[in-house]
């Protein structure tokens, strides 16, 4: 029975601290600049646009150098996240996010501090603190570094 009071504590804390979350002024700006960037139809032409030729990148990159279209997908891709990460309503969507990943990776690592010193937490965006981005394949492709 106590574990169980103690679990409903610590689930009554955690919704809390979700709630505050919602409310702070770094998820009202995320809010805000995703809305923005929603509404303005030129961000959204521009990142369509970088949809559909991220689909033909991924393509190519399948084949890699040996891909006919490679060169060409290649400068198109780049010149055209240029153009989107140029624009200002995506650039400030980026800035909004990269500011809430921030607030929560500190909140998930001082949750985990405050359980233990080999607590694993997020850390800059990461999905562990020891710098993998924690897809676990550790195939050269990524990066990663698989435990």
């Amino acid at each position: 029975m106590v574990g169980t009071m103690e679990m409903v504590g610590i689930l009554d804390r955690s919704e809390d601290l979700g709630k505050m979350i919602l409310q702070s002024d770094v998820m009202e700006a995320y809010n805000n600049s995703q809305k923005a960037l929603k509404e303005d139809k030129e961000s959204q032409k521009l990142v369509k646009a970088f949809a559909d030729i991220k689909d033909q990148y991924e393509d190519v990159q399948r084949f890699g150098r040996y891909h006919p279209d490679y060169s060409v997908i290649m400068k198109k891709v780049r010149t055209i996240k240029r153009e989107m990460d140029m624009d200002d309503k995506v650039a400030a969507f980026k800035i909004a996010e990269r500011n809430l990943q921030k607030l929560l990776d500190e909140i998930s690592g001082n949750v985990a501090m405050s359980v233990g010193d080999m607590i694993k937490a997020p850390k800059d965006g990461a999905a562990l603190s020891d710098g993998g981005c924690g897809c676990g394949s550790g195939s050269s492709g990524c990066g990663c570094k698989a435990s």
